[in-house]
C-alpha cells in the first residue's frame, strides 16, 4: 500500500516545499508553512477540480483555441442592481455577472448580515442561493426576521446549511442562480483531499473550484473570508488572486459605522469606500458621509482642523484632532488613530526644523474623527496646522479646510483630484481653503488661499501668531 506524502504550504504565499522550513523561503515569512498531506491515489481526484485535457485533431481549424480581439464580440452584460448604493459604488456601478466578491472583516462586523440584504433585495427579481456552512437554518431564519424579511416575500431565497464542496456545486449547477453567497469559505472542505476545513489546500481547492463553475455558468459568487490576527484575509494570497474583487469590512466595534472598501477590483475603481450604519434592522447606508466625519463646527476647539480626503472617487472632508502636552517621560509619546504613524513623525520633524517648535520635548497625539483612516498625503497640512494650534492653544477657523502635501524641506506640494475636493468643501458650507500654489480649474465659490511653504499654510491658518516662537513663549508653553 503507497504511503501518503506530505508537502509544506505557506499560507501567505501558498509555495509548496517538501521539508519544513521556519521561515518561507519565497515571502520571508515567519511560522507560515503549515503541512499537507496528498493521497497517494491520483484516481481519488474529483472530475470537478481535475483539469480537463482537449484531444489534439487533425484539422489546424479546429485544433485553434485562441481568437484575436477583433474576433470576440461584444457582450455588453447588464450589472445587477445589490438594492445597496453604497455597495453598487464600491463593486464599481453593479455587481458584474459571473464575477466573485470575496467579502472579509473581524467577526461581527456585519458581512453576513449585508450579504443576507442584499440577498433579500435580489430574491425579487431573481432566484438566489445562501449557503450558510456555519450556521443551521433555522438561526439564519432568525435573523432574516430581524432585518424585516418575512416568509411570504422569500419564495425566491434558498439556504443550504452545507459544508461538502460537491454537494454545493450539484446545486449550483441543479439551480443556476444569478447569485450565490457562501458564507464562509474556510468551513468548506473537499472530501478527498486529507487536510482539515480551512486549510491552505483546502480554501484552495475549493475557490478554484467554485470560480470554474462561476465562470461556466455565469453564477455570481459572494465569498465570505475569515481574517487572521494582523486583519489580512486567512488563507494563501492565491485567494485574493482568484477572485475579481476584494472588499474590507473595516469599523470600531464601539461606533455603530462601518466601512466597506475595496482593495481590489477588476471592474471598478479600487480604494473605494461605502459608508454604513449598523442599526436595529441590519446595515443602513450613510448618504452624506462627509457630516459623520465632522465635529462641532459651532463649538471649535483648539488643535482641530479640518481636511478633505479622497478614497477612490468620493471626497470626504473629515476633521482631524491634535494634542501637544508636556512629556513625564525620558523619550515622548507619539500615538495616532486613523492616521498613519510614520507620516505623523514625519510632520513632527518637519515642524521641529522648519518651524522651530521643540516637539522633541513634547507628547504628541493626532487622531480622525469617527476613526476613518486616511493615509494619503494630502492630509498632511491638515495634520501639521492641528499640531501647530495645539502647541500654540489657538482655534483654526472651523470654515477652512487645509489640503496640502508637506515635504521634507516645509513646502506645501500639489496633490491629486483637488477641484474634487474643493467642490465637497464648498457644498458643505466652507467659506475657505488652504491649497498649495496650483491652478485651479473652477471658481467653487471658495477664497482660497495658494501657500508655497508650511510655515505661510500656519500664518494663514493662525493669525497674529509668532512662528518660530520665542524663547521666552517656548518656556511658557512647557511652563503650562
Amino acid at each position: 500500500m503507497a504511503k501518503a506524502k506530505s508537502r509544506y504550504v505557506c499560507n501567505q504565499c501558498a509555495a509548496e516545499f517538501s521539508q519544513m522550513f521556519g521561515r518561507c523561503p519565497d515571502c520571508s515569512a515567519w511560522g507560515s508553512l503549515q503541512e499537507v498531506s496528498i493521497a497517494p491515489d491520483p484516481a481519488t481526484t474529483n472530475s470537478l477540480t481535475r483539469i480537463p485535457t482537449r484531444k489534439k485533431s487533425s484539422d489546424p481549424a479546429q485544433a485553434r483555441t485562441a481568437l484575436t480581439l477583433a474576433q470576440i464580440g461584444d457582450d455588453h452584460q447588464t450589472r445587477l442592481t445589490s438594492g445597496y448604493d453604497e455597495l453598487d459604488r464600491v463593486l464599481g456601478g453593479g455587481i458584474v455577472p459571473g464575477s466573485l466578491v470575496l467579502i472579509g472583516g473581524e467577526p461581527g462586523i456585519g458581512k453576513s448580515t449585508l450579504l443576507l440584504g442584499v440577498a433579500q433585495q435580489l430574491m425579487s427579481r431573481h432566484p438566489t442561493l445562501y449557503v450558510c456552512a456555519e450556521e443551521s437554518a433555522q438561526q439564519v431564519k432568525l435573523r432574516s426576521q430581524r432585518l424585516g424579511l418575512t416568509d411570504a416575500n422569500s419564495t425566491n431565497l434558498y439556504l443550504m446549511p452545507e459544508t461538502d464542496l460537491e454537494t454545493i456545486m450539484q446545486e449550483l449547477l441543479s439551480l443556476r442562480p444569478p447569485v450565490a453567497v457562501i458564507d464562509s469559505i474556510q468551513a468548506l472542505y473537499f472530501a478527498n483531499l486529507t487536510a482539515a476545513p480551512g486549510s491552505v489546500s483546502q480554501v484552495r481547492e475549493c475557490t478554484s473550484a467554485l470560480m470554474r463553475v462561476a465562470k461556466r455558468e455565469n453564477i455570481t459568487l459572494f465569498i465570505v473570508g475569515h481574517v487572521t490576527k494582523d486583519g489580512s484575509i486567512a488563507g494563501p494570497k492565491v485567494l485574493e488572486h482568484l477572485v475579481d474583487t476584494v472588499l474590507y469590512f473595516e469599523g470600531d466595534r464601539f461606533a455603530t459605522h462601518r466601512l466597506l472598501r475595496s482593495v481590489k477590483n477588476r471592474f471598478g475603481a479600487t480604494q473605494e469606500i461605502g459608508v454604513f450604519e449598523m442599526a436595529e434592522r441590519g446595515l443602513v447606508e450613510v448618504k452624506n458621509p462627509s457630516e459623520l466625519f465632522l465635529g462641532n463646527r459651532d463649538e471649535p476647539a483648539p488643535g482641530t482642523a479640518t481636511i478633505v480626503a479622497c478614497e477612490g472617487t468620493r471626497p470626504l472632508v473629515v476633521e482631524l484632532q491634535a494634542l501637544v502636552s508636556p512629556t513625564s517621560y525620558s523619550s515622548p509619546r507619539r500615538t495616532t488613530t486613523g492616521i498613519e504613524s510614520n507620516r505623523f513623525l514625519q510632520i513632527l520633524a518637519v515642524l521641529e526644523k522648519r518651524i522651530g517648535i521643540p516637539l522633541s520635548k513634547l507628547d504628541a497625539y493626532v487622531a480622525s474623527a469617527g476613526g476613518l483612516n486616511v493615509g494619503e498625503p494630502a492630509v498632511d497640512l491638515g495634520i501639521a496646522i492641528a499640531v501647530a494650534a495645539s502647541f500654540r492653544d489657538r482655534i483654526v477657523d472651523p470654515r477652512t479646510v487645509l489640503i496640502g502635501e508637506v515635504g521634507l524641506g516645509g513646502q506645501v506640494r500639489p496633490v491629486s483630484q483637488l477641484d474634487l475636493r474643493l467642490k465637497e468643501a464648498a457644498k458643505l458650507g466652507f467659506k475657505r481653503a488652504i491649497i498649495p500654489n496650483t491652478q485651479v480649474l473652477q471658481d467653487y465659490g471658495l477664497k482660497l488661499i495658494p501657500v508655497t511653504k508650511v510655515l505661510d499654510a500656519i500664518v494663514a491658518a493662525l493669525p497674529r501668531t509668532q512662528f518660530p516662537p520665542s524663547e521666552d513663549e517656548i518656556a511658557q508653553d512647557s511652563s503650562d
